[in-house]
């Protein structure tokens, strides 16, 4: 999507910003694979004897692919609300480094805390990608309003997926629906690769990677969790032995 030049009048208007950040959810391929992905979640919530009303609650709400799918899950399978409400707070901790990057780049030096509550709220992966990939191109006072229409505009997107794939689910093979549900984590991973510009970044990505496999022979139940945190912090010694020689 091509946006106005960073000194055009156009980002003037709050509505107009909005409007640019909403549309350029079409621009986005990421777009095209929330949906198949919700499609495939619409599907789960349908099999699992949810009510469209609360499939489309949880997108409204939780707004985390991976976190509806644990929810659904944990309810699904007769677990209380609160033993699924603290799985999903587990699930929503790797969201928390995304919300601590983007937000700087929203907020100005007299920016209120509360224009800052919508944002956090639609700050998930998608939206973590997209904002490194078209903030830069917002002037900053109008980056709070772009980034409510790009939120509100891959929520629109998710909503009406959860809804498409909840009224297909009779129809839609498991194996199709866990297919569908395989192509957000892939998606992911390329954009995060292709996003790797420094060593950093890549470090983090391949010990990431490598280490996952071996983890998750230990069966600890948080493998994800281990091979990041060990990942992560190996790229950051490396960062770190770099900037000292």
């Amino acid at each position: 999507m091509r946006l106005p030049a960073l000194d055009s009048p156009k980002w003037h208007s709050t509505w107009a910003s909005f409007g640019f950040g909403f549309l350029a959810v079409g621009s986005s391929i990421l777009g095209l694979v929330l949906f198949a992905t919700y499609v495939g979640i619409g599907a789960l919530a349908h099999n699992a004897g949810f009510s469209l009303g609360w499939a489309l609650a949880s997108t409204l709400f939780v707004w985390a692919g991976p976190a509806q799918i644990i929810l659904i899950s944990t309810l699904g399978a007769g677990a209380t609300i609160v033993q699924a409400g603290v799985a999903v707070t587990l699930s929503a901790i790797r969201l928390f480094p995304m919300v601590v990057a983007i937000l700087p780049m929203l907020r100005g030096p007299r920016t209120p805390l509360r224009k800052l509550v919508l944002p956090a709220h639609f700050i998930a992966v998608t939206m973590w990608i997209e904002s490194f990939r078209l903030l830069p191109r917002v002037p900053r006072e109008s980056r709070i309003a772009f980034a409510n229409g790009l939120g509100s505009g891959l929520v629109s997107v998710c909503l009406f997926a959860t809804a498409f794939g909840y009224e297909l689910a009779a129809n839609l093979p498991d194996l199709l629906a866990a297919g569908i549900l395989l192509l957000t984590p892939l998606a992911f991973l390329f954009s995060t690769a292709r996003n790797s510009k420094q060593l950093v970044d890549r470090v983090a990505l391949v010990a990431g990677l490598a280490l996952f496999p071996i983890v998750s022979q230990l069966h600890t139940g948080v493998d994800l969790l281990i091979s990041g945190v060990v990942a992560g912090t190996l790229a950051y010694g490396v960062h770190r032995w770099r900037r000292l020689q």
